[in-house]
């Protein structure tokens, strides 16, 4: 699921190219992206955008008299910028945003349709879509490490979760927690002063040195290859590789969809988390520690 770094990057690449410009009209190749009917997509047709902006992991476009198209790229939704008016691609494209001067495609290359898109009108309705994160470049120590405070999770869950913190997913938690050297299952009730603020100054750290990174990459063009796996990243999908750190292999959590990747001796003292499939299938003769 593209997270802050890409679609900081995404909001700044649309900026460019449809910034002040009128949406011509909306072509939606699936019934099921577009989740409301009131007020209808035509209610933007011939209206300017005036405004590009985050919300969560939900990128915002704003029109016109306040109309707020929102759009959710869930796991493999992606953007494409393409000639004006072009062809949808067959059985991945789901929508095609006409401007004058090119077409926005929204692609979904998976079976499973999970993007969505939502047009409100007025600022109260899109408030709606608030899940109230935190920002993490936006906030401090103290509201940072209240926040997380506020329940006892898993640093993985507390990282994730949009109520907490605003724009990290999967990948990013992992880089963060490999930075700030704590283990992915730690709770946050048990967090020193000392760990609170060094994970906060990962969390900021991470997050600004991948958007500076991938803004450079990109350029002037627009994002092509928006991926969840990097081979400059420490340990998100690194699994078996070594840590760029210390050299230890970096092992897993896998848990339903999600993986997540941790260096044992950076951040869980050498002992090796309960992996949900191997650990169980292994049950007595499942390692404690990479010793």
């Amino acid at each position: 699921m593209p997270e802050l770094p890409d679609l900081t990057v995404y909001v700044e690449a649309l900026e460019r190219r449809i910034g002040g410009r009128a949406l011509k009209r909306v072509r939606l190749a699936s019934p099921f992206l577009l989740r409301t009917m009131d007020p209808p997509l035509q209610a933007i047709h011939g209206r300017k955008v005036v405004q590009l902006r985050l919300l969560g992991k939900r990128l915002v476009f704003g029109f016109e008299d306040a109309y707020f198209l929102i759009l959710h790229l869930m796991i493999a939704g992606r953007l494409q910028w393409r000639p004006a008016d072009a062809k949808l691609p067959g059985r991945i494209g789901l929508a095609a945003f006409d401007f004058e001067d090119g077409t926005l495609v929204l692609t979904e290359a998976s079976t499973r349709k999970r993007a969505s898109l939502h047009l409100v009108h007025g600022e109260a309705a899109l408030a709606d879509f608030d899940r109230g994160g935190l920002s993490p470049s936006d906030t401090t120590l103290e509201a940072f490490s209240g926040r997380l405070r506020e329940g006892n999770h898993t640093l993985k869950r507390a990282l994730t979760d949009p109520r907490m913190l605003s724009g990290i997913g999967n990948a990013y938690s992992d880089e963060i927690l490999h930075r700030a050297q704590l283990s992915p299952v730690k709770l946050t009730q048990r967090l020193s002063e000392a760990e609170f603020e060094r994970l906060f100054v990962a969390t900021r750290s991470v997050l600004e040195e991948w958007t500076t990174r991938l803004r450079e990459q990109v350029g002037s063009d627009f994002p092509a290859k928006v991926t969840a796996f990097r081979p400059e990243m420490a340990v998100h999908g690194k699994y078996g590789a070594p840590c760029p750190v210390c050299g230890t292999r970096v092992q897993r959590i896998v848990h339903a969809e999600n993986e997540t990747n941790y260096c044992p001796r950076c951040q869980t003292d050498g002992k090796l988390l309960a992996d949900r499939s191997l650990s169980k299938l292994l049950k007595k003769d499942w390692p404690r520690s990479i010793d």
